[in-house]
């Protein structure tokens, strides 16, 4: 059963422009309601310093698209915890969002991001029931976040393989389909 803080492991035929082997993590989900969740391993073409001019750091920040709801819009999910203060805890260890400058200030401070800290452009969202219709039809796996840290790693095909290799001998056979059909 899903909740906030689950992941969503897309089968492998699904081939939809911005679910096409994703994993979401789910940060909001009512049972026969609405939910919504953040596309974990696609990276987008832009750096947070091309998005935000007041991010120094020399470093570039990789910028994953979230889903197709409020491209506009910036969110992060890290493992700070109080270090950013008004974030919201959606499973043990895993935050989004809160105080903005807060979180600048420990980027611009050179605090590593990989592992603790990731930003997205938009959102994945489910209307009324629109999520417990795809889980009856088997578009997604759930899968329980085992560690925090590996969920903000990893990019692309690779973190699709690692998940989809961590649920176990039952989904053995979707790691034989790859993103692009012409590498079979």
């Amino acid at each position: 059963m899903p909740g906030a803080g689950s992941l969503l492991v897309a089968e492998p035929f699904l081939r939809e422009r911005y679910f096409h082997h994703a994993v979401i993590c789910l940060v909001d989900y009512e049972p026969r309601g609405s939910a919504m969740g953040i596309v974990m391993n696609m990276r987008t073409n832009y750096t947070l310093q091309d998005l935000l001019p007041s991010v120094t750091v020399a470093s570039p920040l990789a910028v994953y698209c979230g889903g197709p709801m409020s491209c506009d819009r910036l969110y992060f999910m890290h493992t700070l915890g109080d270090l950013i203060p008004d974030s919201r805890e959606i499973c043990r260890g895993m935050y989004i969002g809160g105080n903005f400058d807060s979180m600048l200030s420990i980027v611009n401070d050179g605090y590593a991001a990989d592992g603790h800290l990731r930003f997205f452009l938009g959102y994945s969202g489910w209307g009324v029931g629109q999520l417990d219709e795809e889980l009856l039809k088997n578009v997604w796996a759930v899968k329980d976040i085992i560690s925090v840290g590996d969920v903000l790693t990893g990019e692309e095909d690779a973190y699709w393989h690692r998940a989809v290799r961590a649920m176990g001998r039952k989904y053995k056979g979707w790691l034989y389909h790859p993103r692009n059909p012409h590498y079979n």
